[in-house]
């Protein structure tokens, strides 16, 4: 299995970029696929976007409790459900949890780097071409359509801060 992995998460970088080009993708697919882009489901988004780190659906509401967007969850989880069918959201499911994509423009098998440290969650993408998963699935008939994996570890910040 060949990754490719969006280190932008663990690193400095030009955060505004990721920002910028998460709520293009998003304006565009709204657009091109008749769909509402309301207040709620951008600031939703927006609140996604402004860490690399994954948020829970309440964390998201109290977000948007402060902001005057309303209190009852199915407000939050609406709107992260839309994101999340919309395929500009991931649901992490070892924090039970929610992050924007990293890679909005391109249908891909994501690879969550979970650092256990700060919370950061960076995204790669996998090549499922030549996997174990693709050859027990082969074996057993079984066509794969989409996969996610969760790994948990240190980033390259942690990694300083606690040495072994």
């Amino acid at each position: 299995m060949k990754i490719q992995t969006d280190t932008s998460s663990f690193r400095a970088h030009i955060h505004a970029h990721c920002v910028t080009s998460t709520l293009q993708a998003a304006e565009a697919l709204c657009e091109e696929k008749k769909l509402r882009l309301t207040p709620v489901r951008r600031r939703v988004l927006e609140v996604l976007l402004e860490h690399h780190r994954a948020m829970g659906a309440y964390d998201v509401l109290e977000r948007l409790r402060a902001e005057g967007f309303g209190s009852q969850p199915p407000v939050a989880y609406r709107a992260l459900d839309f994101w999340v069918g919309a395929g500009l959201v991931h649901k992490i499911q070892k924090l039970n949890a929610f992050v924007a994509c990293a890679h909005p423009s391109s249908g891909h098998d994501p690879v969550f780097m979970i650092c256990r440290g700060c919370d950061t969650v960076a995204e790669g993408t996998a090549d499922l071409t030549d996997s174990a998963v693709e050859r027990a699935a082969l074996a057993a008939g079984f066509r794969v359509e989409t996969t996610v994996r969760e790994v948990e570890g240190l980033c390259p910040s942690c990694q300083k801060a606690t040495p072994q």
